[in-house]
């Protein structure tokens, strides 16, 4: 998955950019009470575990 899909796939969820520091994003919710961190490395693939990793971070599971 790429960069630009995952972070569509968040900010559809509800997550919108809480703060940015460097390349990473943080990611926040209402309603949730803890930041989900990306590491915006411009338009590389997002490996697997680290993509797997994200959605299980913010509650949502990966479209097949």
């Amino acid at each position: 998955m790429k960069l630009r899909e995952l972070v569509r796939l968040l900010e559809g969820a509800g997550f919108r950019l809480v703060k940015e520091k460097g390349s990473i994003r943080y990611y926040g919710k209402p309603g949730v009470g803890r930041l989900v961190r990306v590491d915006y490395h411009g338009s590389k693939e997002v490996p697997s575990g680290t993509c797997q990793a994200i959605l299980k971070a913010a509650s949502l599971k990966e479209k097949s």
